[in-house]
């Protein structure tokens, strides 16, 4: 957003096919309810503060050995039979190193002449070639009946279904079905196994290739240019899920974050609500809000219910509801969102975030109207 009106480059230069793909939702998101501004410095901070507060989220580390979800689950179980039999291959091949060494090592007696050679074993060689190719049509039929259940699954109509967008460097949420658009922070359902509500999503790239990847839900999956993909997960507590882009996608990619909200069906339904609501400023923010309006920010932006619906940055409809800023660069408080406008490589450099080029009383307007955007 710049005050001249030029809009920044873009990764992929014009409105990305992934968008185009799309029918336009005319709403935005965020967390439910968005709590009390964080304090911490950085994300070790806001992690340690999401960890202690509320009774709704227990934040949950990237524990590729704790699945929360069928699909994570089945790659865990996977992951652990590999590793057995490895682990089984690596014993057996090393006790008898070890008895070879140990049987026919050097000893004083020894007359120095080379022991009998024993040539053509047909029994030996039928064993190491047999038994290497059963482990690996073993491999191969568990993996393949992994990969088949995880892609082809059959899941309920009353699937939520969200539309997954990759820019560099943040995440665009779109969900069809409730008239919600978010950044950066997805929230679903959670699944009961005896009633599942699994969420589907649909994944587009805006740019380059990206990869979408919450190791306690789902294994990773690429986000491609004009090829859609999709993945499910149906977690199975509430929580807060941690992820990361899995794909180098340019300077920023360590800083595309993924947060996934797992709620409960009730607080899920009123989060949707909220999000489909417009924002509603007060008249004390007028300034900042015309500011906003008259700047290159609509190039970018979206606001419900104002004149700002650009497509090439998050929409910031209910920025306020986000625990986050900067794809989860940063803690979302006012003098993080108020350096992101004034200086956004302060918080992550290289991002397609320009500088705002505004005086300070602009920047307090801007920043103040930015804050009522609940």
């Amino acid at each position: 957003m710049r005050r001249d009106g030029h809009r920044p480059r873009r990764g992929a230069g014009e409105p990305s096919w992934g968008l185009m793909w799309l029918e336009r939702q005319a709403k935005q998101p965020s967390p439910s309810g968005g709590g009390p501004e964080q304090t911490g410095e950085g994300l070790v901070g806001l992690s340690v503060a999401a960890a202690l507060a509320g009774p709704g989220y227990v934040l949950s580390p990237t524990d590729l050995f704790s699945p929360a979800s069928s699909p994570a689950q089945s790659v865990y179980e996977l992951s652990v039979f590999v590793v057995a039999v490895a682990l089984a291959i690596f014993v057996v091949v090393f006790g008898l190193l070890a008895y070879a060494v140990l049987r026919f090592r050097h000893r004083g007696a020894d007359d120095g002449r080379e022991p009998p050679q024993v040539y053509g074993s047909t029994q030996i060689e039928l064993a190491w070639t047999i038994i290497p190719v059963i482990i690996v049509i073993v491999l191969f039929l568990s993996s393949a009946r992994v990969i088949a259940a995880v892609q082809r699954p059959t899941l309920p109509e009353d699937a939520v279904r969200v539309t997954v967008i990759g820019h560099q460097f943040w995440w665009e949420y779109r969900y069809p079905g409730l008239n919600v658009v978010t950044a950066n922070e997805l929230h679903v359902p959670v699944s009961d196994p005896a009633h599942p509500r699994p969420t589907i999503l649909t994944l587009l790239s805006a740019d380059t290739d990206h990869s979408f990847w919450v190791p306690r839900l789902a294994g990773k999956t690429d986000l491609i240019p004009n090829f859609p993909n999709t993945m499910w997960i149906d977690p199975h507590r509430t929580g807060l899920y941690e992820g990361q882009c899995a794909q180098y996608c340019g300077t920023q990619h360590a800083k595309m974050l993924l947060r996934v909200y797992v709620d409960s069906r009730e607080e899920f339904d009123r989060w949707a609500r909220e999000q489909a609501r417009p924002a509603s400023p007060g008249a004390a923010v007028s300034r900042g809000r015309r500011l906003f309006e008259t700047t290159a920010c609509i190039n970018c932006h979206t606001v419900a219910g104002t004149a700002a619906n650009g497509r090439f940055g998050p929409d910031l409809t209910h920025l306020m509801s986000r625990e986050t800023i900067a794809s989860g660069a940063a803690p979302n408080t006012r003098q993080n969102l108020r350096l992101w406008i004034e200086n956004p490589d302060a918080i992550k450099p290289g991002s397609l975030m320009p500088a705002m080029q505004l005086e300070r009383q602009e920047l307090d307007d801007l920043t103040g109207y930015l804050l009522t955007l609940r």
